[in-house]
């Protein structure tokens, strides 16, 4: 029998789900995060029957069922936004690429070539999830070279500064793919060339992606104490970016591998305020910002570790269908290639090896660069 009810209504029925809660309980539960007064238990419930049965909450309810099941708002009910980058490019300056490498040989610069730039970078790092490794590093280093080179032209200070910090992005997006490419000697000078960068311009936001990265790299090898180190410190730069919000989730994850369940939802629920506090971003693709859906993603990963198995898996099922298009393509390989990795954790923990085993191959074969290994490599810390 097919469920007609909207995503947003199935989810809400599927989170209660995973708590055993009954619909009471769960009124009861939403409660304690209201920030007034709810109306009796009777009328709470036939409220809650309405939402899950395909009516949507008001502007009151919808945060607050959100900070409920440990998320943010537009995790759960979706304000979807897609920009074309290349269409932007046109638009903002009236260039193509030809047009702009062709000014940038220019003794000097105007704003609209800037603006191009900017627009390119900002597309570069949209490609993250789609464009083929190796053709990203090699796009990436070229636009990383020609922007460098601009330092030697005829500036202002306004636009000296707006060309530092378009080499910082450009100089994150290389090292992160260098990484994922295996190479981690040249991601790390890379990240250090971006954190420098990032100085130099004064980007506060450029330097907490320097310190994110860092914070990756130290978990993917284990180092949990490092990872919290890389966090605090970026966080302490950037704390009024999104990206303080990653920071926050990958301290989460850390401590969760040191087996600290407290201080992991003390990290989680930081994040998870920070980023309901902010506003839904206009570019999803973009691989340095942070939606919502990015955060179901992180605490997946830590209630996985925490055992908390009925919840790993009601998120991993939520990354999966927002990272796959009704056709089956996967736009967000990496992420659905771990919770891929976190359905085969649980169906190993329930006794179900042979789900276990098909989750494991799925996870391997679908992850864009070297995310499968990553993905095995956390499995096994």
């Amino acid at each position: 029998m097919s469920d007609d009810r909207p995503t947003w209504a199935r989810r809400v029925a599927a989170e209660r789900t995973a708590r055993e809660w009954s619909q009471l309980d769960a009124v009861k539960a939403l409660r304690l995060h209201a920030p007034t007064e709810l109306p009796a238990d009777e009328s709470m419930v036939r409220q809650w029957k309405r939402w899950e049965s395909g009516q949507m909450p008001g502007d009151f309810y919808r945060p607050v069922i959100a900070a409920l099941f440990g998320t943010v708002t537009h995790a759960i009910f979706p304000a979807p936004a897609r920009r074309d980058g290349n269409a932007e490019i046109f638009a903002a300056s009236g260039m193509e690429t030809l047009e702009i490498v062709s000014r940038l040989n220019r003794s000097d610069v105007d704003n609209s070539t800037l603006d191009a730039l900017r627009i390119t970078t900002d597309r570069l790092c949209s490609e993250y999830p789609y464009m083929p490794s190796e053709q990203l590093l090699v796009e990436g280093r070229q636009w990383l070279r020609r922007v460098v080179e601009l330092h030697s032209k005829s500036l202002t200070l306004a636009q000296h500064r707006e060309v530092l910090a378009l080499s910082g992005w450009l100089a994150l997006l290389v090292g992160c793919v260098e990484y994922d490419s295996g190479d981690r000697h040249a991601a790390e000078s890379t990240r250090r060339a971006a954190l420098s960068l990032a100085a130099e311009s004064d980007n506060a936001e450029v330097t907490g992606w320097a310190h994110e990265m860092r914070a990756w790299f130290s978990l993917t090898t284990g180092d949990y104490r490092g990872v919290i180190a890389a966090a605090q410190a970026g966080s302490e730069r950037a704390s009024k970016h999104s990206v303080a919000v990653q920071l926050a989730a990958q301290e989460a994850k850390a401590w969760a591998r040191i087996g600290d369940r407290r201080q992991t939802e003390v990290a989680l629920d930081r994040g998870r305020r920070l980023l309901e506090g902010m506003p839904h971003p206009d570019n999803l693709d973009h691989h340095f910002v942070v939606d919502s859906a990015k955060f179901d993603f992180y605490a997946m990963d830590c209630y996985r570790l925490v055992g908390e198995d009925r919840l790993a898996r009601t998120l991993a099922e939520e990354v999966l269908r927002v990272g796959t298009d009704f056709d089956g393509t996967e736009h967000s390989p990496m992420r659905n290639a771990e919770a891929r990795v976190t359905l085969g954790v649980v169906a190993a923990r329930e006794g179900d090896l042979e789900q276990a085993l098909i989750h494991g191959g799925r996870a391997l074969q679908g992850g864009k660069h070297s995310e499968g290994r990553s993905c095995v490599r956390l499995l096994m810390m």
